[in-house]
Formats: C-alpha cells, sequence, structure tokens
C-alpha cells in the first residue's frame, strides 16, 4: 500500500537518545544493534523487543508503531534468513519526511483508506484527515505507526503491546483501549492477536503491514514469487485506490490467484485497469476462509512461496479480506537494512483486514465498534520450507 509523505510530523516530537555507554548490546540475528532503537519520544520509552522459539526463529519488535524490524527463518539450506523489509535504526522510523514507511506496523485505528476522509457514527458526521489522495489512509498522518505504544514482554516468545488512544485522537471518536500481542509458536509461526474497546461508537480495523521478501536479499524483486489467495472475488477500486462498492468475480481477470501463479505472469499487465490505476497488485480479496459473518482461520487464507530461498509464508485469519500489495510504490531513493535501497516491487504485503472504506458500504462486514464490545481480529504468519 502506498506509503504517503506525512510532513511535519516530527516537529511534535522530543526525541532523545539514550544510548548506553557501558556496553554495546548484542546485535539480532538479522544483525540490527538495539540500541539504536534505544530512546524517548514525548516521554515515552521505546526499544528493539526480541522474541524467539525453540528452533531458532527470530523476530525483532518495536514498540514505535508495534513495527516488525525483522523476521529471521531459515531458507531450504537451513541459512537464517531475514524475510521483511525495514530500517536498522529509530531514527528513520520516526522520520516520516524524509523516510516515511508502514514498513512492518501495527496499523490503527483504520488500516486502508475511508473515502475522503468521511463517515457517519448514529447520525453525527466525522471528518477524517486527508492524507491520501483525499482519502484517510491508516489512521491518518498520525497513525498508530506513528505512535508509541506500551510494552510488556513475559517471556522470551511473547509480546504485548497496548495503545490508549484518546477521543478525537486523529478525529476518531471514543477513548480507544487497544491491544496487540505478538506471540512466536514452535510451528514458526508469528501469532497476531489485536483487541480493542471504546466508551463511544467508533470504528476500528487493524492489521501488520510488514514487507515480505522471502529471498532474504531484497534488491531483487518479488516478481518471481508464487502467489496464492483463497478468494473468488475481490474489490475493484478507482484512480485514488479507493473501492467502488461492487465486488468482482477473479474469474479470467489477472487478479485469479485461486491456483498458485507466479506475480510476474501479469503485475505488469497495464491493459487491464487495476493492475494500471495501481502499477502492480494493491487490492482487497474478499476470503473465502469468510462466511456467514464469521471466519475460519484454521484454513490457509492466502501464501507466498519463493523458489530461490524455498520460504513458504501461510496466512492464516478470521478477517473478510487481505490487501496484497506489491510494493509498487517503492522507489529506490531511500536506503534500508543494511543501506539497501528498496525498489519497486521489492516485497509483497499481506495485510488481514475489514475491507477498505467498510464504515462508507453498509452491505460489508462491518468495522463499526460501540461501548461494551470487543473488537477482536487474528492473523497467523506461519513459515516453512518446501
Amino acid at each position: 500500500m502506498k506509503n504517503t509523505l506525512l510532513s511535519g510530523l516530527l516537529l511534535g516530537f522530543t526525541l532523545v537518545a539514550v544510548f548506553s555507554c557501558s556496553q554495546k548490546s548484542s546485535l539480532t540475528a538479522s544483525g540490527i544493534d538495539p540500541e539504536a532503537f534505544d530512546s524517548v519520544i514525548n516521554g515515552k520509552p521505546i526499544k528493539l523487543y526480541t522474541i524467539k522459539n525453540d528452533n531458532g526463529m527470530e523476530v525483532s519488535i518495536t514498540n514505535f508503531g508495534g513495527r516488525v524490524v525483522s523476521i529471521v527463518v531459515p531458507n531450504k539450506d537451513g541459512e537464517p534468513t531475514d524475510v521483511v523489509l525495514g530500517y536498522d535504526n529509530l531514527s528513520q522510523y520516526a522520520d516520516s519526511v524524509n523516510s516515511p514507511s508502514d514498513f512492518g506496523a501495527a496499523i490503527g485505528r483504520y488500516a486502508n483508506r475511508i473515502n475522503l476522509g468521511k463517515l457517519s457514527i448514529d447520525g453525527d458526521e466525522i471528518t477524517l484527515p486527508q492524507n491520501n489522495f483525499g482519502h484517510c489512509l491508516h489512521g491518518g498522518p498520525s497513525g498508530w505507526q506513528y505512535q508509541v505504544y506500551s510494552s510488556e514482554q513475559p517471556n522470551d516468545s511473547t509480546l504485548i503491546l497496548t495503545m490508549d488512544s484518546p477521543d478525537g485522537d486523529n478525529n476518531f471518536p471514543g477513548n480507544l483501549q487497544a491491544k496487540v500481542t505478538y506471540i512466536l509458536t514452535d510451528d514458526n509461526s508469528l501469532d497476531i492477536s489485536y483487541s480493542a474497546t471504546t466508551d463511544k461508537p467508533t470504528v476500528i480495523n487493524m492489521t501488520n503491514h510488514s514487507y515480505f521478501n522471502l529471498s532474504g536479499d531484497p534488491s531483487k524483486d518479488i516478481e518471481d514469487c508464487i502467489l496464492y489467495v483463497n478468494a473468488d472475488n475481490y474489490t475493484p477500486s478507482d484512480s485514488t485506490f479507493m473501492t467502488t462498492g461492487e465486488i468482482a468475480s477473479v474469474e479470467g481477470t489477472p487478479m485469479d490467484f485461486r491456483e498458485p501463479t507466479p506475480i510476474s505472469k501479469d503485475v505488469n499487465n497495464f491493459d487491464f485497469e487495476q493492475i494500471r490505476n495501481a502499477s502492480g497488485f494493491d487490492h482487497n480479496w474478499c476470503l473465502n476462509t469468510y462466511k456467514d459473518g464469521k471466519g475460519d482461520d484454521t484454513q490457509v487464507a492466502a501464501s507466498l512461496y519463493c523458489p530461490e530461498s524455498g520460504i513458504l509464508l501461510e496466512v492464516y485469519t478470521d478477517e473478510p479480506g487481505i490487501q496484497v500489495y506489491t510494493g509498487n510504490f517503492l522507489d529506490g531513493t531511500v536506503p534500508g537494512k543494511k543501506g539497501i535501497a528498496y525498489a519497486k516491487h521489492a516485497a509483497c504485503c499481506l495485510e488481514t483486514q475489514k475491507y477498505p472504506d467498510s464504515p462508507n458500504k453498509k452491505d460489508w462486514p462491518s468495522a463499526f465498534l460501540w461501548p461494551g464490545e470487543n473488537y477482536s481480529s487474528h492473523c497467523v504468519y506461519k513459515f516453512g520450507v518446501q
């Protein structure tokens, strides 16, 4: 999904480095120095947390934006491989002007887009920030990817992040208490659970925005990767990336991934309007795993396979949709981890979610949350080799 130029956000931040002078911390398996994340923003401490399992898999997460910074899994030769894009320091993540990104973020309050930043709740018309082609994207210019989560690490394989979002946060109504729980299981799954409550009627749609490059070499694109999406339908969008309200069949179109298909087959097929508008894939698929208002997170919703590394990623979710984004707006201008500049199609995002602009499409699965209700969402990224 498009990274937005979020001007001026750092003016409200007081960024204070608190590096230790006595002893340098050990690097993560992906080669990141945790001290590059030790800081304070607006009086809130920030760290890089590492969770591990008994198989040697490692995931590093910062509570700044709830961002997954690295995921290290074995490839087909048993070599540890970092399979997500990102930065190796907090400064770049926090710099929304020079290095804007959603890399690895726990997005909130509302992932994806809300049409023209407008919605109606109980007859009240609400105007949200318009930060992307006139729409509200990912909760606005200071969405949760640019805020600090409170953190707790109860054991080596679990990280719990909480967000107390006040009434009026980017003009969303209600005091919202949200929680994101990351658990690294012994079957090499990153299990992500979201929950939230509110004191006023509001909307919520959380997701993880990791950019996957399963080769472990993000200087290469992901066009040769094999994509599977368990969906008969998708939601077409217009030239501003806004869903039209139609639910269309994938049958006979480049949007059909019901059989594992190389991304390269159609990612540059600009004869197809949907791909031409997005400069690749940047669309929501309506998952077959969601029926009668309930999602089945025991079935594979989507998968991505890299023949070069042999790494297979399977996605499970109880959400109705998944946004597949092929890094169309990466342009090679900003260096990421290890100084590698990420070019177009350097990654594929698999974002489990409500359909984009669901609050304005009454027949779509609801994204509204009412006082006394509990919001929950579940996503599993399971890694293996074949």
